[in-house]
């Protein structure tokens, strides 16, 4: 019993003072740990980082704190942490070989969130799909297509590859082509035409319209009629004005040609 107690003794004067020690590091590092993830989080909050990255970034903040505190508790205590390190360096790389397209994706996450390239609602082609942005997260991008269909697409293809995102400018040109007859008035034509935009709700005056006279075809003289609308309003217009025309056309005898081909038949006497 006395040797037991001795032992206790020993063992508690040997080691009592390095867990009390370990538990202060435990307890102060939590505290600091919260600290400094407050203030990561307040920053990139003040930075306007995407919600997604700003969960992942102050997790993976605290997650790391976290881990170099209980390594530096286990040391306290007395326990080798050199080969423990080592350990996790070593499952590290493993695991970041493994996992080399989902860091890519990662990789390429972050960088479409920073410099914002894109973002949600934006009429963008990416990656080979055209539609607009749904969703953006960490490792993949979400469109919907203009006939409804959900594209998920891997962030390291988008990044890889140019990005046109029609909705950046916050207008586009709409160009459309009109032909006449040879016989009708070119002038008169061209003022329909100019009237049509000018009257048209959803076509911007600034940057100008224009209409000119673009090629002498095989059986038409061409307009091409350009004028500039909002993103969402660009189909409508396309639809709209080509329909006016058609039926402005019309109603003031502007003849809206058609390919033709003359055949002439040669006789050839019997022999």
């Amino acid at each position: 019993m006395e040797k037991w107690m001795e032992t206790l003794i020993e063992w508690g004067t040997l080691y009592g003072a390095r867990l009390i020690g370990a538990m202060v590091i435990l307890i102060l590092g939590r505290i600091v740990t919260g600290i400094l993830t407050s203030v990561v989080r307040r920053l990139l909050t003040k930075a306007k980082v995407d919600e997604t990255l700003l969960r992942f970034l102050t997790t993976l903040t605290k997650a790391l704190l976290l881990t170099f505190v209980i390594i530096a508790a286990l040391n306290t205590v007395g326990v080798e942490t050199a080969s423990l390190i080592a350990v996790i360096g070593a499952a590290g790389l493993a695991v970041g070989f493994a996992l080399q397209g989902a860091l890519s994706n990662f990789a390429s996450g972050v960088l479409l969130v920073m410099f914002r390239p894109l973002k949600r609602g934006d009429l963008v082609e990416e990656g080979g799909s055209h539609g607009v942005v749904k969703e953006i997260h960490i490792f993949n991008t979400i469109l919907v297509t203009l006939d409804n269909k959900r594209v998920i697409i891997p962030n390291s293809k988008i990044t890889g590859d140019s990005i046109v995102n029609y909705s950046a400018e916050g207008y586009l040109r709409v160009d459309m082509v009109f032909g006449i007859a040879y016989h009708d008035n070119i002038s008169k034509a061209m003022e329909i035409l100019e009237n049509i935009l000018a009257e048209h709700p959803l076509v911007m005056k600034e940057p100008a319209y224009t209409v000119a006279v673009s090629e002498l075809g095989d059986s038409s003289v061409n307009f091409v009629v350009r004028s500039y609308t909002k993103v969402e309003n660009y189909w409508r217009v396309y639809f709209e004005v080509t329909q006016k025309v058609k039926e402005t056309f019309d109603e003031s005898g502007v003849t809206i040609p058609f390919p033709q081909r003359d055949v002439h038949l040669h006789q050839v006497a019997a022999g």
